[in-house]
């Protein structure tokens, strides 16, 4: 009995061993391997961002990282203090190093600084003796070469924070960087790419004896867009000095050449991380460095909506183009005067001198004839007012406002005297600099819709420079007759040696005249007595209550092919300040066009009177 249970016992252990040797070998041998091999991600390369001729605007360059291994050294305080001697450590990265130390397993890397330059590396790698656990090891970082000049149309990346996290493991790993503004968020998927793989064999304690196998991911895609970087580049130069915004668009495929907002900011700041100093100058800025202000910022048009006015005055058929209005340098409506810019008045003036003169008298008039509803209407479809559906995060509609709107959102009735305001762009009516390039641009191709569009592809090559597919042509359905009318008035605004508001600015080179419209959009009432006393100058006046300066046109005359809008905060007249910089703006584009040489080089030219060399010609 006594060897019967033995044999049994014996059995029992025998016909385990089998099950687990033999019938269950493969699947102990797959945990056995689990626990020896470790699979890590690896980051991709981030896609390039190039310019329409192919010019690199967004790269990534390597990075060099100085990291600490806390096991190899005896004294972490003491290595970190002779490595202060060498580069410079800030007391935040030597907080976060120490506690990062703490945090990780002591064979685990800690990054101490990241993007050291060549001459740090060099130093630290010569006293690598006297720096025990101390290694330099080389990543990729985002890098933005024309920093401020391309700051706003490009964006930047960052660190993913915890609300960003969607499950992709890509955004998991130590310091990956997501694009969080402008076309660096708009095309992030594809600019990021697939991560890779490593094997990686490790002994019980976790720590790594060797790689077994490496799998490189797939590089994000290359994204090239429509700007003109040797054009971008020279506007940034030309606005040095002012809180502005300058859009210019191909008329006929609605291609963004070039979108400026100055001040700009340095977007390689937000890669290698902000510090607080260099925040708070940020959001303390007056001039609002942070915010795109061709796409975000709102302002009242000014004389540059009149071309919108008069266009829904001639559809409604509430005045003929050869009509004349009398302006004695103001209208009256019940206790209230509505005042013409010229004090004396413009006399006897038609549709095309009204806008050639820019007289307000006039627009009054037939605004009033109009309505605020149909003017609202026709600005729609030119494109203010109303999201241009550009790809590019940020974009604010502006307002077009109607009776409707005012008593939905105010719960107020409108008021007559809020139509004469309409009708000279100011009270309620609201744009942005990007609409009214797009308005410009459909006043300059005979009324044909186009969309803004600042990407030319995705995931090829520059190639020949043509679009990614044809966009469908819609026409606006307002009469040719009348487009060309306005046409005929803005080139008279520039062109008229007498008359044209804009004169002083016209384009002498044959071939290259431009056409155009000038604004200057008070910020403040003027009170009675002060128009009484004369006229106040803006350079007398603080910054913040200075005019708002503005122009839009379109060049060359006879066969348009760019259109421009020009915003400067408080910069005075649109006569004398915005005019003369369309002026510069246009003649460079249509030189690099025509010339077809020096690809993302700035192209000089003469600066208009009234302006520095210096600030012209600069870069």
């Amino acid at each position: 009995m006594l060897a019967g249970g033995k044999s049994a016992l014996m059995a029992a252990l025998i016909g385990r061993m089998y099950y687990l040797q033999v019938v269950e070998s493969d699947r102990y041998k797959t945990l056995a391997d689990e626990n020896r091999i470790n699979l890590r991600l690896l980051a991709p390369r981030r896609g390039r961002i190039v310019d329409r001729f192919g010019v690199p605007i967004a790269d990534n360059q390597q990075n060099y990282r100085a990291l600490l291994i806390s096991e190899n050294t005896r004294d972490i305080e003491y290595t970190l203090d002779v490595l202060g001697r060498i580069i410079s450590i800030s007391p935040a990265e030597r907080r976060r190093t120490v506690r990062d130390v703490k945090r990780n397993r002591s064979f685990v890397p800690v990054t101490i600084r990241e993007n050291l330059d060549w001459e740090d590396v060099s130093r630290i790698e010569v006293n690598a003796p006297d720096l025990p656990g101390i290694f330099i090891d080389v990543g990729q970082s985002r890098n933005y070469s024309y920093g401020a000049d391309t700051a706003h149309v490009l964006g930047y990346v960052a660190a993913v924070s915890p609300k960003e996290l969607t499950g992709d493991p890509l955004l998991e790993l130590p310091g990956f960087r997501i694009g969080k503004a402008g076309v660096e968020k708009v095309h992030d998927t594809a600019l990021r790419g697939s991560g890779g793989s490593s094997q990686v064999e490790v002994n019980a304690f976790g720590r790594v004896i060797r790689e077994l196998s490496r799998t490189e991911g797939q590089p994000g895609t290359e994204v090239v867009l429509t700007l003109d970087l040797g054009l971008q580049q020279f506007i940034t130069r030309r606005l040095e000095g002012h809180s502005a915004s300058v859009v210019v668009l191909d008329v006929l495929e609605g291609e963004v050449l070039a979108m400026v907002s100055t001040p700009g900011y340095d977007p390689n700041a937000f890669n290698r991380g902000l510090k607080s100093e260099e925040w708070k100058d940020l959001i303390s800025n007056p001039m609002a460095p942070l915010i795109n202000k061709s796409i975000a910022g709102r302002y009242s048009p000014g004389s540059t909506f009149k071309m919108a006015v008069l266009l829904a005055a001639l559809e409604k058929g509430v005045i003929a183009p050869d009509n004349q209005v009398f302006c004695r340098g103001y209208v009256e409506l019940g206790d209230f005067k509505f005042h013409c810019w010229k004090k004396h008045g413009h006399g006897l003036v038609d549709a095309k001198m009204a806008i050639t003169q820019s007289c307000d008298v006039y627009f009054y008039e037939i605004a009033k004839r109009t309505g605020i509803d149909r003017i609202s209407a026709m600005a729609n479809r030119l494109g203010l007012g109303v999201l241009s559906g550009i790809d590019l995060p940020g974009e604010r509609s502006g307002l077009m406002p109607t009776k409707k709107w005012k008593r939905g959102a105010l719960d107020q009735p409108w008021h007559q005297g809020e139509t004469l305001h309409a009708g000279i762009g100011q009270g309620y009516v609201l744009t942005t600099p990007l609409q009214l390039a797009v308005m410009t641009a459909h006043l300059a191709n005979g009324g044909v819709e186009i969309t803004p569009k600042l990407t030319r592809l995705v995931n090829a090559s520059v190639g020949d420079g043509t679009t990614n597919g044809a966009d469908e042509k819609k026409s606006l359905g307002i009469p040719a007759a009348h487009l060309k009318l306005v046409q005929e008035a803005m080139a008279e605004v520039v062109n008229n040696p007498v008359f044209g508001t804009a004169k002083k600015s016209r384009i002498k080179e044959p071939g290259m005249e431009m056409a155009g419209k000038t604004g200057t959009v008070q910020v403040r009432r003027i009170t009675k007595t002060e128009r009484d006393a004369g006229v106040i100058k803006n350079k007398d006046l603080p910054w913040k209550e200075r005019d708002h300066a503005l122009f839009v046109g379109f060049a060359p005359v006879h066969e348009p092919r760019y259109a421009i809008s020009v915003v400067v905060e408080h910069g005075g007249g649109g006569s004398s300040v915005a005019a003369p910089i369309a002026h510069d703006v246009l003649l460079v584009a249509q030189r690099r066009n025509s010339a077809a040489t020096g690809v993302g080089t700035i192209v000089q030219t003469e600066p208009t009177a009234r302006k520095s060399p210096e600030k012209v010609a600069k870069g």
